[in-house]
């Protein structure tokens, strides 16, 4: 039996058993009584009758005030088929073998193929001992399975011993909602399952107006992935000619890729040529990220040399995807990202993830990003797309650091972006530092970002004269091949005085700011 509760029934391999009973647990405010209305408003939607029964729990009337703001709400289906039901008076003055008739001449009268029953510590309250609630649990369980009704048996549940209905039903679902810092997080766990098979663990939910949402984490989703197809790779180029040479003709198509380095060293810029140059080729792109809008990246591309980013934005071949900076759920923004990616149907797509913070920051539990992005990492590999991921280093630190020292796991290629200071002056450095499957070229090129563009150096001088502190500026004798200025120095200086030289700074190419 469908659920209708989004990726709930992926969780339960295919929804709930007919026939079999259900316990959901969890404090006041974890989304019991929602969650139980989602399901019964989507089952008599679809043909089915649910009676629901209540005992000492808010009046009828303000539970569905409470629920009309919600998408899954129809007025209309109440009482035909879905019928509410006090069933306090009954327990208060017969007990549970009261209650017990009540609930099969109810089920019997409006044809109920979904039972509901909410407030069952209030039925605790009046057995005598656990073996009375048991017992009362069996007997309802023999009749519900008799007439093929489903059955949902809503209890309050704090942390602790689980209460004795656990025992006796087919599932339970847990639901909590506790705090990391000052965000709330609700979450659901599959504890029981007889009958099938689920995914076990924690998964996160959330509840808007469309009622209850449930994100299966990533890594158990695609616990079981399947071996990519046997698609030619090509080269995705940058179309930054030297970098292109250095990488033999760029990114291996399908491969995911790490820009690694301090804030402002043009990790966003260089991801976004990598869109541009493969739009320019007519294959479309996508940029996933959490800072900037549209119309920030457009201006700023505009500023470097790129100014027909727009164009193909406009002719939907670069789609911009922003994630507004508010609290995120990280199993929800893979779940937007793969699914936009499936809904374009193409091939050789290439995507910019801007930036790896992004959905460490969406992250309640740190030590689960290296299996999340080896798995969604894998999941794009299945779509063909080529992948460059953008994560920064330090602003100011004395080696090179990765936020992520696990990113060897789901990451073939990695491209250091850093800078340098020589004489007061910062330098931008790239580096490759490793490509899976593939030659590339090693060395330390200097780069520079004008309004004409990203330009990467034609030779590794100009980056060797600024590691090791010893550049000439233009216009000055040149004692080697290897003195060349670096790219941008300044033209036009005048010859020193023969006083004696001022030793330059050296430095170790490991500052950056």
């Amino acid at each position: 039996m469908e659920t209708g509760v989004p990726r709930l029934d992926f969780i339960t391999k295919g929804g709930l058993l007919q026939g079999a009973s259900y316990a959901l647990l969890g404090p006041p405010g974890s989304g019991k009584t929602v969650l139980a209305h989602q399901i019964a408003f989507w089952h008599v939607k679809h043909g089915g009758k649910a009676l629901y029964v209540t005992l000492l729990t808010e009046s009828h009337a303000r539970m569905l005030a409470n629920l009309e703001a919600m998408s899954f709400f129809d007025a209309t289906v109440i009482p035909e088929k879905l019928h509410y039901l006090s069933g306090y008076r009954q327990l208060e003055t017969e007990g549970l073998k009261g209650l017990l008739e009540l609930l099969r001449r109810a089920a019997r009268a409006h044809q109920a193929t979904l039972l509901i029953l909410d407030g069952m510590d209030a039925a605790k309250e009046f057995a005598r001992g656990d073996l009375t609630y048991k017992r009362f649990l069996q007997e309802l369980q023999t009749f519900v399975s008799i007439i093929g009704c489903t059955t949902l048996l809503l209890s309050p549940h704090y942390s602790g011993d689980l209460p004795p209905e656990t025992t006796a039903v087919d599932g339970v679902f847990e639901l909590s909602l506790w705090l990391s810092g000052p965000r709330a997080v609700r979450e659901l766990v599959a504890m029981k399952f007889r009958g099938s098979d689920s995914l076990l663990g924690k998964h996160e939910l959330e509840i808007s107006d469309r009622g209850i949402i449930v994100h299966p984490r990533t890594e158990v989703q695609f616990s079981n992935p399947t071996e990519q197809t046997e698609e030619p790779r090509v080269r995705m180029a940058f179309g930054i000619p030297r970098l292109d040479e250095s990488l033999h003709g760029g990114l291996l198509s399908g491969s995911t890729t790490l820009l690694l380095g301090a804030p402002g060293t043009g990790k966003t810029l260089l991801g976004l040529r990598f869109l541009l140059e493969g739009a320019r080729q007519g294959q479309p792109g996508v940029y996933f990220g959490f800072y900037e809008t549209s119309q920030r990246l457009i201006e700023k591309a505009e500023g470097v040399g790129m100014s027909d980013l727009k164009r193909f934005v406009d002719e939907g071949l670069i789609e911009i995807q922003w994630q507004p900076p508010l609290e995120h759920n990280l199993d929800a923004l893979a779940e937007r990202l793969l699914e936009r990616i499936q809904e374009r149907k193409v091939k050789r797509l290439r995507l910019f993830v801007d930036s790896v913070a992004g959905f460490r920051s969406a992250s309640v539990y740190p030590e689960r990003m290296s299996r999340f992005f080896s798995a969604l990492s894998h999941q794009l590999r299945m779509l063909d797309v080529t992948t460059v991921y953008s994560d920064e280093t330090a602003l100011f630190s004395p080696g090179v650091d990765s936020p992520q020292p696990d990113a060897a796991a789901y990451v073939e290629n990695v491209i250091l972006l850093r800078y340098v200071e020589l004489r007061s002056q910062l330098y931008r450095l790239l580096s490759i530092m490793k490509m899976r499957e593939s030659q590339y070229d090693s060395g330390i090129r200097e780069f520079s970002i004008t309004d004409k563009g990203i330009t990467v150096a034609d030779t590794f001088e100009s980056a060797e004269a600024v590691l090791t502190g010893h550049a000439v500026l233009r216009g000055a004798p040149a004692k080697s091949p290897s003195s060349k200025p670096p790219m941008g120095a300044k033209a036009g200086a005048k010859k020193s005085s023969p006083k004696p030289k001022r030793k330059a700074t050296r430095s170790t190419g490991r500052r950056r700011s």
